[in-house]
């Protein structure tokens, strides 16, 4: 998984850092650490160790935050397959989106909750008992990390937990999440810009406000943000065409009314050689396959006598048939569990159209993207 490496599990789920958050732990501890060596009571490695405690339980409430879009996403059937923590925070792997706007706005904003209760949580505990110096310094700056965790995920632009919500609302509005993925994404990357020009400006000591990691963070909004759109753009594409319009051109169907030799000289001699063939009967619905290997048990001799309805292999369980009307970004998907494979196209009336694969889809978009060029 991008070089995460596994941890564990939390709550069935499983639990991956990536490299970089490596970096930011021992950052944490070291600036952490050097803070509460000016507390007095404080001595040896002692400040250190509590900045190392500190740091974990830093990232512990980036971990709560997306057990908070976890959970919220299983109550509604969702697989969570991964949770990460890298560089910028965490992320919740989700196996697929949530099925209305409602749904999906309850995911994005579950992360953020969770954050602001905690804040509150951890205000309430500073405020109403008494610790050690040194422990009401780390309580505090738990509850003031979840506070910025929190209303920075607000912000309303992809791929920030805001975004989300904004997607949900455009879907809402639209109908659409797509249109709601690639608004939201736009949005993104406006607040991208922002920061990268406001961490550019503060890196040449022109701007008061920023620093190097609002320039960094500005480029992790832009490039998720146009990731986003660029995926969304993908699939409200796909969602304009069916499977009926990515039929391979020339599909192998044939009739089982023809006999063996007219089969070989109309589609084997001189023919771009398939190694199987839909056989259709008369009224165009699939009743057998033919491997063109399965020829070479029949004799020469009898290519003139045997139908290829007599030949044919009868219709196994694993042909996958999809409607001629059915969106191609459906197609696609299924595609993905299998690239390999090959669908059947057939008709509301069980008329076969042809095959559909992988190359298929790609050749009829670059068709598709060359006419509008012209």
């Amino acid at each position: 998984m991008n070089n995460n490496i596994r941890v564990g599990n939390l709550f069935g789920i499983p639990f991956y850092v990536n490299p970089s958050w490596f970096l930011v732990l021992g950052l944490v501890t070291l600036s952490y650490g050097g803070q509460l060596a000016l507390f007095p009571q404080l001595g040896g490695i002692t400040p250190w160790i509590l900045g190392f405690v500190a740091a974990l339980l830093l990232f512990s409430s980036v971990v709560a935050h997306e057990l908070g879009h976890s959970f919220v996403a299983m109550s509604q059937g969702i697989e969570v397959k991964s949770i990460s923590l890298f560089l910028f925070g965490g992320l919740a792997n989700l196996e697929r989106e949530s099925e209305t706007p409602f749904e999906a706005f309850l995911v994005a904003i579950a992360g953020p909750a969770v954050s602001l209760i905690l804040f509150l949580f951890l205000t309430l505990i500073v405020s109403n008992f008494a610790f050690s110096a040194p422990i009401t310094a780390i309580l505090g700056l738990l509850a003031y990390i979840n506070l910025i965790l929190g209303l920075f995920n607000l912000i309303p632009g992809l791929p920030l937990d805001g975004g989300n919500i904004l997607k949900a609302l455009v879907w809402k509005i639209t109908g659409n999440p797509n249109k709601g993925i690639i608004f939201a994404s736009r949005v993104g990357q406006l607040f991208g810009w922002i920061a990268v020009t406001i961490g550019g400006l503060a890196i040449l000591g022109i701007s008061p406000i920023g620093s190097f990691w609002t320039l960094l963070i500005g480029f992790f909004l832009l490039q998720n943000a146009g990731f986003s759109a660029q995926s969304a753009q993908f699939q409200e594409t796909l969602s304009g065409y069916t499977a009926e319009d990515a039929v391979i051109p020339d599909s192998p169907v044939v009739s089982d009314s023809l006999n063996v030799r007219e089969f070989v000289n109309d589609y084997v001699i001189g023919k771009s050689v398939w190694k199987k063939f839909l056989v259709t009967n008369e009224e165009g619905k699939l009743s057998g396959i033919l491997e063109i290997d399965s020829l070479k048990k029949v004799s020469t001799s009898q290519w003139t006598e045997l139908k290829l309805a007599e030949i044919m292999e009868p219709i196994s369980p694993n042909i996958t048939l999809i409607q001629a009307d059915q969106s191609l970004l459906e197609v696609v998907k299924l595609l993905e569990n299998d690239p390999r494979q090959q669908l059947t196209v057939v008709k509301d009336n069980g008329v076969v159209l042809g095959l559909l694969e992988k190359a298929s889809v790609i050749k009829f978009l670059q068709q598709k993207a060359q006419a509008k060029a012209i």
